[in-house]
């Protein structure tokens, strides 16, 4: 947690998960930590109490005190701003309760969530993900990393199905995964893709539109040099040359509020010629170019064909 902090701000570290997910052992830890002995109070805000409690001892060698909320409707702008007058914490660390709907948590004006961890229990994780989607969405939608823990004897292509599914829901994220020994190296998992990557031409059938968009985005490196084909709507922007265009497809990420239009770009010098919703079937080698979307490096299609085909109804889903 090294950072560095505006004075005028007040930086909360935003812990979520489900239940029984390892949260608490993952604060009790991370206090310990060299990095985390910073100077001045912390306020440990917890949401949700479950079978394992705080260390009193490591609390006070760590200068925190612990306020418990058992409503989401009590955790309001009024009254954190009463805990920073009543506690004076330099930093606040909340410990959410994956049971509340994160999208409703509303800050002070002057509070900014500075880092968010989700905390995830691979054993449980299908359960969750299958039953309170939109719960989970919330909690990995702003998640700087995603820890999922308990992975001992799920077989390798779950492993990556998890991955691929925590990735839709959180773009951006850095993804852990652990067992008993410590972290799993995922470039090991074997993975059996729906689609021969070792092909002339990749065929990417529409129904498995989103495992290889998910798996470029993850491992560019894989594809860098290869040739794909699949059938994408058009997205063009006055901003694009005029030899660009964003072939993809709308994807439900988590629920249907979540839409979202998975794509990348595609460098086609008859790019003109095609407009926005319509669709194409794209023959294009992939590479990988410095975007400023991407933030650095990422997958950039250059066409060999493309021409115009038939609408995929279907949304992508994961």
């Amino acid at each position: 947690m090294a950072y560095e902090i505006d004075d005028n701000v007040m930086p909360l570290f935003l812990i979520n998960g489900f239940l029984e997910a390892g949260k608490t052992q993952f604060l009790d830890f991370t206090m310990e930590q060299d990095y985390f002995k910073a100077e001045g109070k912390t306020l440990l805000i917890v949401c949700e109490e479950g079978d394992t409690e705080y260390d009193e001892k490591k609390l006070k060698k760590s200068k925190t005190a612990v306020v418990y909320v058992d409503e989401l409707s009590k955790l309001t702008p009024q009254y954190l701003n009463e805990l920073e007058v009543i506690y004076q914490p330099e930093r606040v660390l909340m410990e959410w309760n994956g049971m509340w709907n994160q999208d409703e948590l509303t800050l002070p004006k002057d509070w900014t969530i500075y880092q968010q961890i989700t905390i995830i229990d691979g054993s449980t994780f299908e359960l969750y993900s299958q039953n309170m989607k939109p719960l989970l969405g919330a909690m990995l939608r702003g998640s700087e990393l995603v820890i999922v823990n308990r992975c001992d004897g799920i077989p390798d292509e779950k492993l990556t199905a998890y991955r691929r599914s925590i990735r839709a829901m959180s773009r951006e994220s850095e993804i852990v995964m652990e067992d008993a020994e410590g972290e799993i190296e995922q470039a090991t998992l074997e993975e059996d893709l729906p689609y021969d990557i070792n092909a002339e031409v990749i065929e990417i059938k529409p129904e498995h539109y989103g495992i290889w968009y998910i798996d470029c985005m993850d491992q560019p490196e894989r594809y860098k040099g290869r040739v794909v084909e699949f059938t994408a709507m058009v997205l063009k922007s006055p901003k694009f040359p005029k030899d660009q265009f964003v072939p993809g497809r709308m994807a439900m990420t988590c629920c249907e509020a979540d839409m979202t239009f998975l794509g990348f770009l595609c460098k086609w010098q008859g790019a003109e010629s095609f407009k926005t919703k319509q669709w194409v079937k794209v023959r294009a080698k992939v590479g990988i170019e410095y975007q400023k979307d991407y933030r650095g490096e990422g997958p950039v299609l250059y066409a060999e064909a493309v021409e115009g085909a038939e609408e995929i109804k279907d949304v992508v889903q994961f």
